[in-house]
């Protein structure tokens, strides 16, 4: 896979992005969605990254920054066709390679606690991420489940 910088007005992008707004909202309770749009993942505080395989868009993600030393891991997608290839795991390492570089000490996430993301909780968990309470004005959720890396551990 081949990451790049995501460009947010390319058609491809837009309806990959459309698709993961509206499978997470779909899968999640009312209110408990957090999912970037595309205004979102365009804001100076947020990088976007595309995975390409050949000509195919295959993954996005996203690395908010929340201060000087924590960032947020944003808009996790991997393409449903290509599931299970290890797309996901390589953006995954691309953020947190990109969060080391920047100087961040720590990098959180939410995603949901439903069993629809539980493979989202498997891919985080294996690279390293443990559970944490909400940061960053996020709310207790029973909806919603909290990870967080510290990066200053090798």
């Amino acid at each position: 896979m081949h990451i790049r910088t995501g460009d947010t007005f390319d058609p491809r992008v837009i309806a990959l992005l459309d698709h993961h707004v509206a499978t997470a909202r779909a899968q999640t309770a009312r209110g408990s969605a957090h999912a970037l749009d595309l205004a979102g993942l365009r804001a100076p505080d947020v990088a976007f990254w595309t995975g390409w395989d050949g000509e195919t868009l295959v993954a996005t993600g996203a690395l908010k920054t929340l201060s000087a030393v924590h960032g947020e891991v944003k808009s996790m997608h991997t393409l449903q066709t290509t599931r299970r290839r290890g797309f996901g795991g390589q953006m995954l390492s691309h953020i947190i390679a990109e969060g080391r570089a920047r100087g961040l000490k720590r990098l959180s996430l939410e995603t949901g606690s439903w069993d629809y993301f539980k493979p989202a909780h498997v891919l985080y968990r294996a690279h390293g991420f443990v559970d944490c309470g909400p940061f960053e004005g996020y709310a207790e959720d029973p909806n919603s489940l909290f990870l967080t890396l510290d990066l200053t551990s090798a």
